[in-house]
């Protein structure tokens, strides 16, 4: 049976020998994964800390008591940092972006309002969908085998993000640059900005020039905005990451 993979906010970075779960984890295991005691799981805190743990008892529906068996020493993390600058897109495209984004190494993520921006959140549904996306990139953890879980900020207005920027390198994606990755030197940190379904207008692209970006090509063809960034986190990390 395949053990488990589960993100806990519980801090791991001590050999503590019996631990006490936090309610969301624990209904998770007991409700949802229907485990037993005795059982094993593999715990990670997204600040780099893993554990293999054996369940030993469910004290209620929302209390779980584990022992620590081992620490798991791993680092799958990409020499590469990444920050995505990501335009907000409509319905599971964006939810899609970051679930593949955090598989491929992403480091940062921060949703972008884009003049062509066809999405409006704000207020609740924004906190909630903050919230949401954060969820996907933990569930990617999990999936990938990540202890470090990328940080989906707050969004931006695009004018306002390139202008925080201080990356190495600062690359902006326009289907009608002449440069590509290929005539770039290494970086080690590259901010990485991806315009909306109806790309980014003329003036934003001046800007992200003005702020130091540099517009780049991929191909011959115009790529869907969930297509482009995954596409560009795979040259990324080919050219000098870890693939």
């Amino acid at each position: 049976m395949r053990i488990p993979r589960i993100y806990t906010t519980t801090d791991l970075s001590t050999d503590i020998p019996q631990l006490s779960l936090p309610a969301d984890t624990s209904h998770y295991l007991n409700r949802v994964l229907r485990m037993k005691p005795q059982q094993q799981l593999y715990l990670f805190d997204g600040k780099g800390h893993e554990i293999l743990a054996t369940i030993d008892a469910f004290e209620s529906k929302q209390s779980a008591l584990v022992s620590f068996e081992k620490r798991i020493i791993k680092d799958i993390e990409s020499p590469l940092q990444v920050h995505l600058g990501q335009s907000i897109s409509k319905g599971d495209r964006m939810e899609f972006t970051i679930q593949k984004s955090v598989e491929m190494g992403v480091s940062e993520i921060t949703p972008l309002w884009a003049d062509r921006c066809e999405v409006k959140l704000k207020g609740e549904r924004l906190a909630k969908k903050i919230e949401h996306w954060q969820g996907i990139a933990v569930s990617a953890c999990e999936q990938c085998g990540r202890n470090v879980v990328p940080k989906i900020n707050a969004p931006m207005a695009v004018t306002e993000w390139i202008k925080e920027r201080t990356e190495a390198l600062k690359l902006t994606l326009h289907h009608r640059a002449s440069c590509d990755l290929k005539q770039l030197s290494s970086p080690d940190s590259v901010a990485l900005m991806i315009g909306p379904e109806g790309g980014l207008t003329e003036e934003e692209i001046a800007q992200s020039e003005q702020q130091g970006f540099q517009s780049i090509v991929m191909g011959k063809r115009v790529l869907r905005t969930e297509t482009a960034s995954l596409a560009a986190l795979a040259l990324l990390q080919y050219q000098w990451g870890d693939y």
